[in-house]
């Protein structure tokens, strides 16, 4: 893509997503993510009501009197996006790619956490790691996100979420706001998804196609396997190729959403032609 090109595309997503963010999703982000964190701010005796919980112990046995510890809320949070851009974000059926509302997405969040002066990173993985850019402020920071979202080539097509959020354990240290957005067509990461969740707020944000959740019958048809690259005919008009279709789909689906839910993490769907606003939004204020 021309440089010329590229910043009229990033300019045009910065003006629909910051509109967005200004409106609708600075307050709600804030309401939802702001104060979740907490830092220790100092020891001070223990006062009638103080929850015992709270005891410093060690201060206790220097001074042989009860101290607690004290805490205060984090005022500048660190959010993450980790942003799926193998070869299946490049589907789509109703109008738009799977990617275009990925990076929509993404960038929405990404002016929400600026209004609220945090920091903010990014992750873009296959199934390899593919891009790391860290944590930092301002617009122009945004922006470069963005560009790296529009035009990123990844060098492998494929997907490995459990590579994705073992490097983020393996990265960023201090508690985050984490958005995952992917189709999630992939299983076994149940477990480096339970160690992340432990340190971090994630959200997954699943984006999909209306097509993938079932074959039309429509008989023998050229299909590209969009992360392994294989094309073989299938035949649509069998039945018994459609159910085992849906089968796998609703299989990956159903993984997503149960490990998302039991490991704590947070769970949005939304479709390509649905608007992820709404979807969102509801999330939000569900929290």
């Amino acid at each position: 893509m021309e440089t010329k090109d590229l910043l009229k595309k990033v300019r045009k997503i910065e003006i629909k997503t910051r509109r967005l963010s200004d409106h609708l999703f600075s307050g709600e982000y804030h309401t939802s993510f702001k104060g979740r964190g907490m830092t220790f701010s100092e020891v001070r005796q223990y006062q009638f009501g103080d929850d015992i919980r709270a005891i410093d112990w060690n201060v206790t046995a220097r001074y042989n009197e009860p101290y607690v510890k004290v805490f205060e809320e984090e005022r500048e949070l660190t959010m993450l996006l980790v942003v799926d851009v193998s070869g299946s974000e490049s589907f789509g059926t109703q109008g738009d790619v799977k990617r275009n509302i990925v990076t929509e997405i993404a960038a929405t969040m990404a002016f929400s956490a600026t209004q609220n002066n945090d920091k903010i990173g990014l992750i873009l993985f296959s199934d390899q790691i593919e891009l790391y850019i860290p944590p930092k402020k301002g617009r122009s920071h945004v922006l470069r996100i963005i560009r790296e979202l529009i035009e990123f080539q990844p060098k492998s097509k494929k997907t490995n979420v459990a590579q994705a959020l073992q490097f983020l354990s393996a990265t960023q240290k201090k508690k985050a706001i984490v958005f995952m957005i992917s189709d999630f067509m992939d299983q076994a990461y149940e477990q480096p998804l339970k160690i992340a969740s432990k340190k971090h707020d994630i959200t997954g944000i699943r984006v999909y196609d209306k097509r993938e959740e079932a074959l039309p019958n429509i008989g023998m048809v050229p299909m590209l396997d969009a992360e392994t690259g294989d094309l073989q005919l299938v035949n649509t008009a069998a039945k018994s190729v459609r159910i085992a279709y849906e089968k796998h789909y609703h299989e990956q689906t159903t993984y997503f959403k149960e490990m998302f839910s039991k490991s704590g993490a947070g769970v949005v769907q939304t479709r390509v032609d649905e608007s992820y606003v709404t979807k969102l939004l509801g999330y939000f204020k569900s929290r």
